[in-house]
């Protein structure tokens, strides 16, 4: 199997060994993380002992709105925010209609599964960075998230070519059949390859007598259990699609076949195949464009962010490899729950923490990858990745004690450079070697990797130190010294736009020295305000 698919992504994650992979199961209404749409106004991230800061204005750490103090909206605005709220009604009403149940949706209540899995031993289609054993153990943990599904058999079968249409040999597949038959109480069975047609899904089931499941049609379960939010939901909506075109195509041909041709639908000059392709076009449009209407929401509230001059790291690895764990320890956010579980976070979400030198940045949790997934399927959740494009730092966190680890490295790499980041983004990236607590005097083999454990908290103030220094590089921020006159509104307008490090107090004649980490426009918009200011640079 390729790195280079983003389930590859998902698309898109993996924490820990594979001992540790199947342990959890898929519950409704665990998912704690906040959205990243709901993520600003960001709570303010908790100060570091002793290092006060003075009050701002508006108080509680949070982001006012635009309105100015005081006075009351002009009929105009009136109009205009009913306008909007009669939008939105629209919005939902539509939304609903596209969020009602899926076709493909699999059917509730338990499944005892039979997980197979197709072993190339040669030829392009074997990988090298892994083994059949590690395969199956990955897709058995895929089937130990979902909630009452419990998996009865493990078998590898070895085939020389998994594309073709029964994926296996005729000799291999009559034993195969001959094993599942032989299973009592098996409802279903995970095949472990990307993706199989609808008619060869139909001709296996018919073989089998029971359910047959790929890794794309698994993955999406898993998604529909952990989506909370609208737009995860729509981005899974939108990767049915192919399904279900796929489907149709099918259906279609065993009607023609009945029936010995298509037919008309009355009056429409339609026929059933055209007027269904039809209705899926409208159906991707409106979908789409619901995800459009998302992603400018987003683009206001990075406006936001760029005004304020916050830093974005976005945290990025494997599925379960410990992304939300190490976000919690650098930030101290009590209210998220890291889960030992795949794909446990789908959305974005974004938490603020503070480095060494007291600036304010914001960790951004991005949804986890994993090997052989379509690429149609790391497309429908572009607009949740995209966000990364806009990020001031990458920390690709890795399971260090994952056997697959250098096969989920590649895999999110690959993936990565698929969605076409700028190039300094991927070439400052921070690379750490998590769970290093389980090995016993671990030490990086590559280049500038750190070593951490985001659970024990070990390393982490040195990953802070890498963090800053990167950011102070990738951002053109600058350290510097300001004299300014304790009666003026300088200090106060440091604390606010800049990150205060030092303050030197000069009682005798009522200056002080301020060392400061300023952005560029920020330190612009200072030397327009105080152009009398004195100013050092180091």
């Amino acid at each position: 199997m390729g790195p280079g698919r983003l389930s590859q992504a998902l698309l898109l994650r993996c924490r820990w060994a594979v001992a540790a992979l199947g342990a959890a199961r898929c519950r409704d209404g665990l998912v704690s993380a906040r959205p990243f749409s709901a993520a600003f106004p960001l709570r303010a991230p908790q100060p570091p002992p002793g290092r006060g800061r003075p009050p701002r204005a508006g108080g509680g750490g949070r982001w006012k709105g635009a309105a100015g103090a005081g006075g009351g909206a002009s009929d105009g605005e009136e109009e205009e925010e009913e306008e909007e709220e009669d939008e939105d009604e629209d919005d939902d009403a539509e939304l609903e209609e596209l969020l009602g149940p899926s076709p493909l949706a699999v059917e509730p209540g338990a499944q005892r599964v039979a997980v197979v899995h197709p072993a190339v031993k040669w030829g392009p289609k074997k990988s090298p960075l892994t083994t059949a054993e590690l395969q199956i153990a990955e897709a058995v943990a895929l089937i130990d998230t979902l909630q009452n599904w419990t998996v009865l058999e493990k078998i590898i079968i070895p085939t020389k070519n998994p594309d073709k249409k029964f994926i296996f040999g005729k000799g291999n597949f009559q034993v195969l059949t001959e094993k599942i038959k032989k299973l009592p109480h098996v409802t279903a069975v995970f095949l472990n390859v990307e993706r199989i047609s609808s008619l060869t899904k139909k001709e296996l089931e018919d073989a089998w007598g029971v359910k047959v499941f790929d890794r794309y049609t698994v993955v999406l379960h898993i998604f529909r259990c952990n989506a909370r939010t609208k737009e995860a939901k729509l981005q899974i909506a939108l990767a049915e699609i192919p399904l279900l075109r796929s489907n149709l195509k099918n259906d279609v041909s065993q009607l023609d076949q009945q029936r010995g041709g298509s037919r008309y639908i009355m009056g429409s000059g339609e026929t059933f195949m055209e007027t269904q392709t039809r209705m899926l076009k409208e159906k991707e449009l409106k979908i789409r464009n619901a995800l459009e209407k998302l992603r400018r929401k987003r683009s206001l509230l990075r406006t936001q962010r760029k005004k304020r001059e916050f830093p974005i790291v976005s945290v990025m690895g494997y599925t379960n490899c410990g992304k939300t764990t190490l976000i919690k320890a650098l930030t101290g956010e009590a209210g998220l729950q890291p889960r030992d579980q795949l794909f446990a976070t789908l959305d974005i979400t974004a938490y603020a923490g503070y480095l060494p030198s007291r600036m304010t940045v914001i960790y951004v949790d991005t949804i986890g990858f994993l090997t052989d997934l379509p690429h149609n399927l790391v497309e429908s959740f572009s607009a949740t990745l995209e966000e990364v494009a806009y990020s001031d730092l990458i920390v690709h966190v890795r399971d260090i004690t994952h056997p697959e680890t250098t096969l989920q490295k590649a895999t999110v790499l690959s993936v990565l450079k698929n969605l076409h980041l700028p190039s300094h983004l991927l070439d400052s990236m921070v690379e750490v070697h998590n769970k290093v607590d389980l090995i016993e005097r671990y030490k990086p083999t590559e280049e500038n990797a750190l070593a951490i454990s985001a659970l024990h908290g070990h390393g982490l103030e040195e990953l802070k130190e890498e963090i800053e220094k990167k950011i102070l590089m990738g951002t053109g921020k600058k350290i510097l010294t300001v004299n300014v006159n304790l009666e003026g509104p300088q200090l106060s307008w440091l604390y606010k736009e800049a990150t205060v490090q030092e303050v030197e107090v000069m009682p005798e004649d009522g200056t002080a020295r301020v060392k400061v980490i300023i952005g560029s426009s920020a330190f612009a918009r200072y030397k327009h305000l105080f152009p009398n200011s004195k100013i050092f640079m180091p």
